[in-house]
């Protein structure tokens, strides 16, 4: 008996085998298949071999449980009439793997297609609402306040389709170009105001530490003067106190010796000719020479001398 006589004399054997195999039922992992007998919902496989009747039951349609994203560009208008362009990303995925939501997954649109333009409709749509009520230098600010609200108008919705939104990315919001120039051009000035005001601060600080810096030299120089002064003061008061001593004594040693006390006084003046003349920066000094302008100096000297003595030697008392 050969092959062909064994297979047509056991027909019926490989037609079960046939029917049997062909209910067999792969599931890829992060699918899950949707079953429909005559048209009608029947039951889901979950990923792995299932099986259904063969030629009766049907898979309607594989859905897909993974995360699956979209990128949107739209348009929008702010309550003071900007032009507010988006460009987002949208991730969403089923909401669970229970039966319910993979019916609705299965049923509620014709096409992922019908379902992709629902979904970036109500998205845009949220978010044209939501900047309609703002102004155009709210809109940059509120990048965060836009997601929550999307989230929060379009997550009903998307349940009732047997999805769930994740998250929404805004990664980036432009204005039409004379919005934008005029935008950097306040923040250009800001920046400039702000600049000039810590100049200011810093030249106003540097002003007032060198004025108290200044201060506070003048204040030490004027003590150290006021010493230097007090100083001097008592140097010369004991030079004074020194020379009168030293008159003094000479005019009492030349009067024990019968001698003339005016010779001290002559003495002092011709000491303080040499020493205008070899200690002088330039200064020019007329002085009387002659044997009447000696004696009329001389007069002068005695004259002073007079009048100390009269005052009870204030001279000597320094």
């Amino acid at each position: 008996m050969n092959i062909l006589d064994f297979i047509f004399g056991n027909l019926w054997i490989v037609a079960v085998i046939f029917i049997i195999f062909s209910g067999l039922v792969t599931v890829n992992q992060g699918t899950i298949a949707v079953i429909t007998m005559f048209g009608k919902y029947q039951r889901i496989l979950r990923p792995g071999l299932g099986f259904k009747i063969p030629f009766i039951e049907q898979i309607y349609k594989r859905v897909s449980i993974q995360n699956r994203s979209v990128e949107l560009e739209f348009q929008a208008v702010t309550v003071d009439q900007a032009n507010v362009y988006f460009k987002s990303m949208l991730l969403y995925s089923v909401i669970n793997q229970d039966e319910e939501s993979i019916k609705n997954v299965a049923f509620k649109f014709i096409t992922d297609k019908d379902l992709m333009q629902a979904l970036i409709r109500t998205v845009e749509g949220s978010i044209r609402a939501f900047v309609a009520t703002k102004k155009q230098a709210e809109i940059l600010l509120q990048r965060r306040e836009i997601v929550e609200y999307v989230k929060e108008q379009i997550d009903h919705s998307l349940q009732e389709w047997g999805y769930h939104l994740q998250d929404l990315q805004i990664n980036d919001i432009t204005f039409d170009q004379q919005i934008m120039e005029s935008m950097s051009r306040v923040v250009a000035s800001n920046n400039l105001k702000a600049a000039a005001e810590n100049e200011g601060q810093a030249l106003l600080i540097t002003k007032t530490k060198g004025a108290e810096a200044e201060g506070n030299a003048i204040k030490i120089a004027a003590e150290a003067e006021r010493e230097a002064a007090r100083l001097r003061g008592q140097g010369v008061a004991l030079f004074r106190e020194e020379v009168a001593k030293g008159m003094s004594q000479a005019a009492e040693q030349m009067k024990q010796a019968n001698l003339d006390t005016n010779v001290i006084l002559f003495s002092m003046w011709t000491e303080a000719i040499k020493n205008f003349a070899e200690f002088g920066k330039g200064n020019i000094m007329f002085l009387d020479g002659s044997p009447d302008g000696m004696q009329k100096t001389m007069k002068q000297i005695m004259g002073m001398v007079k009048m100390e003595k009269e005052d009870d030697s204030p001279i000597i008392k320094k």
